[in-house]
């Protein structure tokens, strides 16, 4: 049965719409056909498969035990392939540009110059994703992929786009300036953190002394609980960027910062799919660049 040749792809759209339908005009109607190319379909369909699919009940149809099986695969798949085609559909707007980023780089860095972008190329409809597996230039629909190390893919144009550092933060308000007074509020980190092999030891030697006011497996609630006052945090600085630019709040620079490395930006070498996405891709260059004069003299 593996090796039967497969039914007309048109006959399975008859056969379908009949079903769900329950009746060969309404089917007929549906797909701009004639009732008798419908029960024409049917037939030879039946024909092929050498089973009866529908029986007569009033003045429609309803499905025989063969009928009911093939209706459930066949309504299946050409339930997937409507989804596909809308996808599809949607991604040939020319105003796309999709951008790979991971989550805290993308909620603290990213997502605040969106605006920004905007007002550059007003004609952007940015898709922003997290799904740090779909991160293959051209391969899974990315235009530019923000990522933690270079991706190293054949025709594909890299550059660093910004550094990282893991520092300590507090609420600005009525917080004391001194490391005695900041120690009071506890220690907020990440359970990750805690148990790496280099910033663990970081953590023990420079921030032991201080109690744990809580542990969080998500940098963004991490950053979250920082913003409620809840005590010091050690986290990504571009995670914690927005909040710092805006004063909400205070990098504690009289405790050490750990270097997390580069940040990469990535693109198609050469001719992209649209102009658009070359011209975002520098105007995310310019911002990093700007940012980090900025960032110089937070401090």
């Amino acid at each position: 049965m593996s090796n039967a040749k497969l039914p007309s792809f048109k006959f399975l759209i008859g056969f379908e719409a009949a079903a769900r339908l329950g009746n060969y005009s309404r089917a007929a109607e549906e797909l701009f056909v004639s009732q008798s190319a419908i029960s024409h379909q049917i037939a030879q369909l039946e024909e092929q498969l050498g089973q009866p699919l529908f029986r007569r009940k009033g003045r429609g149809v309803e499905l025989t035990v063969a009928g009911g099986l093939l209706l459930d695969s066949v309504g299946k798949s050409i339930e997937q392939l409507r989804n596909g085609l809308a996808r599809i559909e949607t991604y040939m707007d020319d105003r796309l540009v999709t951008l790979v980023c991971p989550a805290p780089i993308a909620s603290g860095w990213l997502q605040p110059r969106v605006d920004r972008l905007l007002q550059a190329h007003p004609d952007l409809c940015p898709i922003i994703s997290v799904d740090e597996s779909a991160r293959f230039i051209d391969e899974l629909d990315v235009d530019i992929a923000i990522t933690l190390e270079p991706l190293k893919q054949p025709d594909v144009f890299e550059v660093p786009l910004l550094t990282d550092e893991l520092v300590a933060v507090g609420p600005p308000q009525g917080a004391a300036e001194d490391v005695d007074g900041d120690a009071g509020l506890g220690l907020l980190c990440l359970e990750a953190d805690l148990t790496s092999d280099r910033i663990g030891p970081f953590i023990r030697a420079h921030f032991g002394g201080l109690r744990k006011a809580a542990i969080y497996d998500d940098p963004r609630l991490l950053l979250d609980a920082a913003l409620r006052g809840r005590g010091i945090a050690l986290v990504s600085r571009l995670l914690a960027d927005e909040a710092l630019r805006t004063g909400r709040l205070r990098h504690l620079a009289a405790y050490p910062g750990l270097s997390l490395g580069t940040v990469w930006i990535s693109r198609t070498n050469g001719p992209s799919r649209l102009p658009l996405v070359r011209e975002v891709f520098d105007s995310l260059l310019a911002f990093s660049r700007e940012d980090a004069l900025i960032m110089s003299h937070i401090d």
